[in-house]
């Protein structure tokens, strides 16, 4: 599989505009190269260079396998669903990182399950891990002026 934007490309610099900075919008995301048995998808931000850790930027899952984009700014597909973030929040949330230049890991999923109920930040990747056929990864940057 392979993910990509229109907003940036892979270790480049994410644009302000998708960030606290700006307007705090979803940039574009495509995926190509689907597996052939894909019922669904899901779509992860993590900063990984969080000093927690790792910091949930946003969590979409129930993706239609016959969705292949989300544009700049969303809606998410129909049918989808958005776990919450560590702002507390069902949405897509920029990067917003206190010091330094950190990574956002934007990665799809390809899933051989149509639907899942109650996903969490705690239990997202433990049972996306369990239908997974294939994932693919972006990798953005950013730092605050």
């Amino acid at each position: 599989m392979k993910l990509s934007s229109n907003d940036f490309r892979n270790q480049e610099r994410i644009p302000a505009f998708h960030t606290c900075e700006g307007k705090n919008i979803s940039p574009h995301l495509a995926w190509s190269e689907i597996p052939e048995d894909t019922k669904s998808f899901a779509l992860s931000c993590i900063d990984p260079d969080a000093v927690s850790g790792s910091f949930t930027h946003w969590l979409v899952y129930n993706i239609p396998a016959n969705i292949k984009e989300i544009a700049q700014g969303g809606p998410i597909p129909a049918g989808a669903k958005e776990a919450p973030n560590d702002f507390g929040k069902t949405s897509y949330g920029g990067p917003c990182p206190p010091f330094g230049t950190h990574r956002y890991v934007f990665t799809i999923y390809a899933l051989n399950e149509i639907s899942f109920k109650g996903l969490t930040k705690r239990n997202f990747e433990e049972i996306i891990k369990g239908s997974l056929i294939d994932k693919a990864e972006l990798i953005g940057l950013y730092s605050r002026k």
